[in-house]
């Protein structure tokens, strides 16, 4: 089969190998798609000795098994089914099997992967493969960070998105549907900018220091905008980290210091999310087409990095199989 081999500094070589033999517990996956994200990139700058890509949608191919032929998306987090996390109902948690499809497990930038079989979530038969993997980190995470804040935060309010790139604009999506605005969104990119304005959302050129929102979603992972997010919310509002990178910093500036706020991190979503997260993406099927903005095979795959590292892609894809 082949696969990816991310060697870092932006280099992709696609080598050949054998088809990997599923163990006990997993199943064969042929990948029909895996979309690109921003946390790829740091297999892309720095290099990775397993196999990069989580947002997979694939056919299961083992007879024996029930949902042999089946599509199905990969849930990258494996979990133990009896840590505190586990039983409360956050598998995505789980405090004794720490390991990720895509990043400690061979992922998805392959013809072929062996997963857990407790990750596999059968998509839907009106669901096409090109728009299976957003139910994962970009409608899944955004969601499930948006029901977070209703716990302190119960009613739909104004919210400001700081990030125009997958997941900041599937957070829009998310939203909206639940009922959520004014939507107010920040992005350096103008493209991005843009876009957001045309799932109607305010696109701001630049942010007042002066105005302060109920809610901040910070989908950049910078630390610019971390910095800006605790600044932005207001007394007794709520921040939700969204975005992701190795390490951050941030200046205590007296508009964060002198107030109180709660603040929310959201890694990835339970699977008692999904069908709600379904329900979204049925309802912005129109939206969500426009955001997967680009297909590729693997030999197209480092070119394909290249412009969504510098912002020219919103939502590109390995493309194998219909």
């Amino acid at each position: 089969m082949q696969y990816a081999v991310f060697e870092g500094q932006g280099g992709i070589r696609i080598a050949q190998g054998e088809r990997p033999q599923p163990k006990a517990g997993e199943v064969l996956l042929q990948v029909g798609a895996c979309s690109l994200c921003g946390s790829d990139l740091r297999p892309w700058r720095q290099g990775w000795s397993f196999t990069p890509g989580h947002e997979i949608v694939g056919r299961v191919v083992q007879p024996e098994h029930a949902l042999h032929g089946r599509r199905c998306l990969v849930y990258i987090p494996q979990w133990c089914g009896q840590c505190p996390s586990c039983v409360g109902g956050y598998p995505q948690l789980c405090e004794a099997l720490p390991d990720l499809v895509g990043w400690q497990r061979h992922g998805g930038y392959a013809e072929w992967v062996c997963v857990p079989e407790q990750c596999l979530i059968p998509v839907p038969d009106d669901i096409p493969t090109h728009l299976a993997p957003l139910l994962l980190d970009t409608l899944g995470t955004a969601g499930h960070g948006v029901r977070l804040s209703q716990r302190v935060l119960p009613q739909p309010t104004r919210v400001l998105v700081l990030g125009a790139g997958p997941i900041g604009l599937g957070a829009l999506l998310v939203l909206r549907q639940m009922g959520y605005g004014p939507l107010e969104i920040f992005d350096p990119n103008p493209t991005r900018r843009a876009f957001a304005s045309s799932l109607g959302a305010k696109a701001l050129d630049e942010i007042d220091p002066h105005e302060r929102y109920p809610l901040v979603l910070e989908c950049s992972g910078k630390d610019a905008a971390r910095q800006q997010a605790l600044e932005s919310v207001q007394p007794l509002g709520a921040v939700v980290q969204l975005g992701e990178a190795d390490a951050w910093q941030i200046q205590e500036s007296k508009p964060i210091r002198r107030k109180d706020f709660f603040y929310i991190r959201s890694f990835y979503f339970p699977l008692q999310e999904f069908e709600a997260n379904l329900a979204i993406l049925r309802a912005e099927r129109a939206a969500c087409e426009r955001l997967v903005d680009a297909q590729v095979a693997l030999d197209g795959l480092a070119t394909l990095f290249g412009e969504f590292a510098r912002g020219e892609r919103i939502k590109p894809q390995l493309f194998l199989q219909e």
